[in-house]
C-alpha cells in the first residue's frame, strides 16, 4: 500500500443519523450504529481538540485512532452492556449512559488491538495495515536512514496512539450522567475491567516466553485476556447502568464468564484449523508463534498421559522462535487431533455453554423481554462455529453475517468477525 494512501484515511464512516442516540426503541434496533454515532460525536470532538493543539500530531495519532475505531470491529461488547441494561430496566433515562459507556469500551478495544499488534509485531489488522504498519509506510525515510529506529519510531507512535484511546475511553466513563450510587459501582467495574485485561495480555506475554504447558495456566489467562473483558464485564456495566440488584448481577457476570471462555475456547480451535476464508485470518498463527493456548496445553498434557514421546516432543517444539513451515503445521495438526485434544475442547465448550444458560435462566423470571432473549442468543453465539445459524437481531444489524466476534489474542489479524466487518 502507497503510503500516502494510509496517511489520508476517511474519518470512519458516513455520518449516521442522529436518532439513534434518541430512544431505546431505536437504539433496540441496531445496537452497533447506534454505537458508531455515539463514537462519531465523541471521536469528531477529541480529534478538534487535537488539532488545536497540534495539526500533525491530530493526523498522525488522533485522526487515525479515530478511523481506526470507527472502521472495524463487531461492537460485541457494547452489545453485551446494552442487552443487559434493557433486560434489567426499560428506563429511557438509561439510554444516553449506556451508549456512551458502549463508546467508552470500543475506545479501549482499541487501546488493547493497537497495543497489541505491536507487542505481536502484526502488520494486518481488520484487513488493513495495523496502526504501527500505517506509521512505517507514512515515514519510510525514517527506515532508510536508521534502520532500526524506523520500527521503533512506528511502534512507539502507536504506544502512544493505545494510550490515547485508553485516556479517551476514560473520559468519556467519568463524564456519564449518573446517580452517586450507580456512579461508584460503574466506576468500581471499570476500574477492575482495566487492570484484569493488562494481566491477562501480560499472562499471555509470560506464556509465550516461558513455553508455558499450564493447562491452568492457559484457563487462567484465557478468563482474563479475553472472558471478563469481553462478556463478563460489559454485562456488569450494563446491569450497573440500570441499578440492577446484586442477586441479578452476579447470575448475570457468572454466565458472562461461563460464555467468555468459551468463546476464546472456540477461538482457540478456529486458530488451529479454521478455513481462512471463513474466519477472516491466516489459519494456523497461534502454533506458528507458540501461543500458549488451552487447546495447545490440553494436547501437550494428553500426548504425556498417553506416553507418545513422538507426539510430545513435536508438541513441545511448538515455542514461536523457530518459524513452522507448512510442512511442519500440518504435522502439528495431526498431532493436536490424535491425542483427542480438540475433542476435549469442544466438549468443554458445550459445558460452558450449558453452565452460562443454567445462570442466565436462575434470574430468568426477573429479566424483561424480548431483550432476556437476545443476551441469551447473544451468549450462545460468542461459542458457536461461525456457520451456525446468526443471532436474531434488527434490520441493519451486523450480526446476520453469522461470524465471530473480534478478540484479542492473534498475530497477523484479530479474531474472525461476527458483524460482518473484515477486521
Amino acid at each position: 500500500m502507497h503510503a500516502k494512501s494510509v496517511a489520508r484515511q476517511p474519518f470512519g464512516p458516513p455520518q449516521l443519523p442522529r436518532d439513534h442516540l434518541t430512544g431505546s426503541a431505536a437504539v433496540d434496533a441496531d445496537v452497533p450504529a447506534a454505537v458508531n454515532a455515539a463514537l462519531q460525536d465523541a471521536l469528531a470532538e477529541r480529534v478538534g481538540q487535537c488539532a488545536e493543539l497540534d495539526p500533525v500530531f491530530a493526523a498522525d495519532i488522533a485522526q487515525r485512532l479515530a478511523s481506526f475505531t470507527l472502521s472495524g470491529g463487531s461492537r460485541i461488547r457494547p452489545q453485551f452492556l446494552w442487552w443487559a441494561m434493557r433486560a434489567c430496566s426499560d428506563a429511557e433515562r438509561h439510554t444516553l449512559p449506556a451508549l456512551h459507556a458502549a463508546a467508552a469500551l470500543e475506545l479501549i478495544q482499541s487501546c488493547a488491538l493497537v497495543h497489541d499488534d505491536v507487542m505481536d509485531r502484526s502488520a494486518v489488522r481488520r484487513g488493513r495495515p495495523s496502526l504501527h504498519t500505517q506509521i512505517a509506510l507514512q515515514y519510510p525515510v525514517a527506515a532508510r536512514t536508521a534502520p532500526s529506529a524506523g520500527p521503533a519510531f512506528a511502534s512507539s507512535a502507536a504506544v502512544l496512539a493505545g494510550d490515547l484511546a485508553l485516556s479517551w475511553a476514560d473520559d468519556l466513563v467519568a463524564a456519564l450522567d449518573l446517580t452517586p450510587s450507580v456512579r461508584a459501582d460503574v466506576l468500581r467495574i471499570w476500574r477492575d475491567m482495566r487492570t484484569e485485561m493488562v494481566a491477562g495480555q501480560y499472562l499471555d506475554l509470560h506464556g509465550e516466553a516461558t513455553a508455558s504447558h499450564s493447562v491452568v495456566q492457559a484457563i487462567r489467562t484465557v478468563c482474563l485476556k479475553t472472558a471478563r473483558y469481553t462478556v463478563e464485564r460489559p454485562l456488569a456495566l450494563g446491569a450497573a447502568l440500570a441499578g440492577a440488584d446484586p442477586v441479578t448481577v452476579q447470575a448475570l457476570t457468572a454466565a458472562g464468564r461461563c460464555a467468555g471462555i468459551a468463546f476464546q475456547l472456540r477461538d482457540d480451535l478456529l486458530g488451529a484449523f479454521g478455513d481462512p476464508e471463513v474466519t477472516g485470518k491466516p489459519s494456523g498463527d497461534d502454533l506458528r508463534f507458540g501461543k500458549p493456548t488451552y487447546l495447545l496445553s490440553v494436547a501437550r498434557a494428553r500426548a504425556r498421559a498417553l506416553g507418545n514421546a513422538r507426539i510430545s516432543g513435536l508438541l513441545d517444539d511448538v515455542r514461536g522462535d523457530v518459524p513452522l513451515s507448512e510442512e511442519s503445521l500440518a504435522a502439528v495438526r495431526e498431532a493436536l487431533v490424535a491425542t483427542g485434544a480438540p475433542a476435549r475442547v469442544e466438549r468443554r465448550i458445550a459445558r460452558l455453554v450449558e453452565e452460562s444458560e443454567h445462570h442466565l435462566a436462575a434470574v430468568g423470571v426477573t429479566l424483561l423481554q424480548p431483550a432476556a432473549g437476545r443476551l441469551a442468543e447473544l451468549m450462545r453465539r460468542a461459542a458457536a462455529p461461525p456457520d451456525a445459524a446468526p443471532a436474531p437481531t434488527g434490520p441493519g444489524t451486523a450480526e446476520r453475517a453469522g461470524r465471530r466476534p473480534e478478540g484479542r489474542a492473534g498475530r497477523s489479524s484479530a479474531r474472525t468477525p461476527w458483524a460482518g466487518e473484515t477486521q
